[in-house]
């Protein structure tokens, strides 16, 4: 059984032996992250990717409707390249797939490499148990990036455009990049791009020449108003405002969150369904390190809390609106009394 972990995999790519496996699969909620290590993987096999005949790209769907696919091309050799590497897109739960995956390790099959990019897998996804479990094969999962892996991403980029940032540029970013690593990866040479010339990037800079690329100070914000936990809210608010990330726009987020739990519940009242059940079925519009909060958060707001709920946001909305100069206090207070509303659930740790 040959698997790692999430902090292992970067590591683990720039190793030499990561190419004595026959197949390679990246997985994950970060598409751009699984990308990006899969580019790496695939410029680290000595394989000449811009050979039709030494790299060929497949679609998981195809190979899914026609596992066939997969053993021909793994077959199919260039007279002049040393090679094949055969990168597989858009892998999820495909049982056509896996089985083709299965009959492949059962080969040996010499100079041939297996790349497949996937979505967030299951442990119980056979896609995955067909990986993990063959010694001829990896799973490297990806998920979203931290702190440290957003610190290490800046200064690569940084030292790329040979440029410099400040204390307060560099904490804005931090709290800006993350969902996604190609966005963070685009974002950050756009700035780049955006101060050249400049010896210091400010926090000017960052305001003007990144967008809001990652819902991470959101979620802070949503996750603090949904599970009561008005610590978390008052600091996420206040770092929100410093870095002038629109009030309306986490007015809408908060709005589009309550919007999703109504479904939730919904499903939960009429279905009879678990809110782990529900959570699971919904895993894809929900990163992963929120999923255990919402299934405690569905099971203690009431659709009746949820429906009184939006009709105070909608009204915050509309007084904000009319009154642009009291916005900031009429979101802050209004989002303050849901949060305390929703401590008495006890929610939060």
């Amino acid at each position: 059984m040959v698997k790692k972990r999430a902090h292992e995999v970067a590591s683990f790519l720039a190793c030499p032996s990561s190419k004595n496996y026959l197949v390679v699969l990246l997985y994950g909620p970060d598409r751009g992250l699984v990308s990006e290590r899969a580019t790496l993987f695939a410029k680290k096999s000595g394989m000449n990717l811009s050979s039709p005949f030494s790299t060929v790209y497949l679609d998981a769907a195809d190979i899914n409707r026609n596992p066939a696919i997969l053993s021909h091309e793994a077959l199919t050799f260039s007279l002049f390249d040393n090679g094949r590497l055969i990168w597989i897109r858009n892998g999820d739960a495909h049982k056509g797939l896996a089985h083709a995956i299965q009959g492949l390790l059962q080969k040996t099959h010499e100079k041939v490499f297996v790349l497949i990019e996937a979505g967030d897998l299951k442990k119980n996804t056979i896609l995955r148990k067909t990986v993990e479990q063959n010694e001829k094969a990896v799973a490297l999962p990806c998920y979203n990036d931290g702190a440290r892996e957003i610190n290490s991403l800046i200064k690569e980029c940084l030292s790329t455009f040979q440029m410099s940032i400040s204390q307060d540029a560099h904490e804005i970013l931090q709290n800006h990049l993350g969902e996604n690593r190609l966005t963070s990866r685009q974002e950050l040479e756009k700035l780049c791009l955006y101060a050249k010339g400049k010896e210091l990037i400010s926090p000017e800079d960052v305001f003007e020449g990144v967008s809001n690329v990652s819902p991470r100070s959101q979620n802070e914000i949503i996750d603090a108003v949904i599970s009561g936990n008005l610590p978390l809210f008052n600091q996420s608010f206040n770092r929100s405002l410093e870095s002038k990330i629109p009030l309306f726009s986490i007015l809408s987020a908060i709005q589009r969150q309550f919007q999703q739990l109504q479904e939730f519940r919904f499903t939960m009242d009429t279905t009879g369904k678990s809110a782990s059940a529900i959570i699971s079925e919904a895993r894809h519009q929900i990163v992963l390190q929120r999923q255990p909060l919402m299934k405690q958060v569905i099971l203690h707001w009431t659709s009746e809390d949820i429906i009184q709920a939006m009709k105070q946001l909608q009204n915050t909305l509309l007084n904000s609106r009319r009154n642009t100069e009291l916005a900031k206090s009429i979101i802050r207070q209004s989002l303050i009394t849901l949060t305390v509303q929703a401590s008495k659930r006890k929610l939060h740790p």
